[in-house]
């Protein structure tokens, strides 16, 4: 016997899952083309053809649906972490988490998207809401970062402040990594993970040099 009840609600998900993307690719169109401030939730609802009820079952708000891209790649790294050799050391378990995510976006032409990411990513720069709600996301992620490095290492992070900083350091990387990423001609996965390689061997001569030679080990 067939299992209908299974099968309409595998549907249904489905269903769900194209509206909410429907949603945020009408949403991020409308903010590039318009900006942030001059775009309502009727103008999106009514690209998708849905109803605002219909919105708000997936999204608070504007904010929310301008930020959905980037916490769906924090949701992909944070199950990444997650999911690393338990024999990792910590900073590997961070970089090989980090390349699995790049991995799965994949080298796309110049308007796919990483072209798509990085006009929102300057957008969400350039507006003071936005910015504001991201940076309270990015503390969030790296709070859970250090948790989860925390868990894998059996630490209390609330009395070892290692996880913490590790992964202050790597977001540091990161994002310097982004910024140079974002200057390019180029805005492919590929070419990220390059520039984010060559930053970590910065990174690592820095440590090691006179810029802070005396100064990590200090008494």
């Amino acid at each position: 016997m067939r299992d209908t009840a299974g099968a309409a609600t595998g549907l249904r998900e489905r269903k769900k899952e194209r509206t909410r993307e429907a949603l945020v690719e009408a949403a991020q169109e409308l903010f590039l083309r318009k900006g942030y401030d001059a775009t309502t939730i009727d103008e999106i609802v009514a690209a998708v053809e849905v109803s605002r009820r219909t919105f708000f079952r997936y999204f608070a708000g504007k904010e929310e649906v301008a930020l959905a891209r980037a916490m769906e790649f924090e949701g992909l790294f944070l199950t990444a972490l997650a999911t690393r050799p338990a024999d990792e050391a910590p900073l590997t378990a961070l970089r090989r988490a980090g390349s699995e995510v790049l991995l799965a976006v994949g080298d796309e032409p110049a308007d796919g998207t990483g072209h798509e990411f990085l006009r929102m990513r300057r957008l969400i720069e350039d507006t003071p809401v936005l910015l504001a709600a991201s940076l309270r996301n990015a503390m969030e992620l790296e709070r859970r970062m250090a948790k989860e490095i925390a868990r894998r290492e059996g630490l209390d992070p609330a009395r070892d402040r290692r996880p913490a900083l590790l992964v202050t350091l790597y977001h540091s990387v990161m994002r310097v990594s982004m910024d140079e990423w974002g200057d390019g001609e180029v805005l492919d996965a590929a070419r990220l993970g390059r520039i984010v390689d060559a930053a970590w061997e910065d990174m690592g001569t820095l440590l090691g040099d006179r810029w802070t030679a005396g100064e990590l080990r200090r008494a």
